[in-house]
């Protein structure tokens, strides 16, 4: 996969670093002299250039790239990349960093962003899948769809453990994705029983009800 960075500071390059050693192709752009620290991602192609321009973007080989990701510290300029990325070359996927969370609402696909990634609404979201046992948490929206993913962890007396997949009733526009048990991905067969502990990763689409499948995730009310 071939994948154009706008973006060199820290962020950028180490997405660059973790695209690298899987063995995708990656060019990395920016615009200050001082981010060209080449020796820092060696196996990445580097141009010094502004990537708000459509030059720019054309000579990093925007055209041919399946993914463009919008890393720099303006919001401003990661909507302008995510929009010149799409509509002028067509790029198939394109990532864009959101820095100040008020902006988030922007990273849409009038902008030309597919997935936007808002680091405080992923640490929050870490954070409540930490400390909570039986919540429904969202880990992110995939924006333009009105779909997004969800996880859970079966509490020990939930109503849900011990059954397979198959005799739940997860409700109109929700699927089970994945199932994560000790550590391991476990793939969403629907003949798979539950055990409590199990992370089970969800898809809601707009018809989704959160507050039913919370309903059928909680744990069992205690006797009295």
């Amino acid at each position: 996969m071939r994948v154009v960075i706008a973006g060199a500071g820290s962020v950028g390059r180490s997405i660059a670093r973790e695209l690298l050693s899987h063995g995708h192709t990656v060019t990395l752009v920016d615009r200050q002299p001082a981010a060209m620290r080449i020796a820092s991602v060696a196996d990445a192609e580097w141009q010094l250039a502004d990537a708000c321009e459509i030059s720019s973007l054309a000579e990093a080989g925007v055209d041919s790239s399946d993914v463009v990701v919008a890393a720099t510290g303006d919001d401003k300029a990661n909507l302008v990349i995510s929009l010149l990325a799409k509509t002028e070359f067509g790029v198939p996927r394109v990532v864009a960093r959101v820095n100040n969370p008020k902006n988030e609402w922007m990273f849409d696909s009038a902008w030309g962003v597919d997935v936007p990634v808002s680091t405080p609404r992923i640490m929050t979201a870490l954070v409540e899948e930490a400390v909570t046992i039986g919540d429904l948490v969202r880990i992110f929206s995939f924006h333009g769809s009105g779909t997004s993913l969800h996880e859970v962890t079966l509490a020990p007396g939930s109503a849900v453990a011990g059954r397979t997949a198959r005799e739940l009733d997860w409700g109109p526009g929700c699927f089970l994705s994945a199932i994560i048990r000790a550590g391991e991905a476990v793939p969403a067969d629907p003949d798979e029983r539950l055990v409590a502990g199990d992370r089970l990763v969800l898809v809601l689409s707009e018809q989704a009800d959160p507050a039913a499948l919370q309903r059928l995730v909680a744990p069992a009310p205690a006797a009295t």
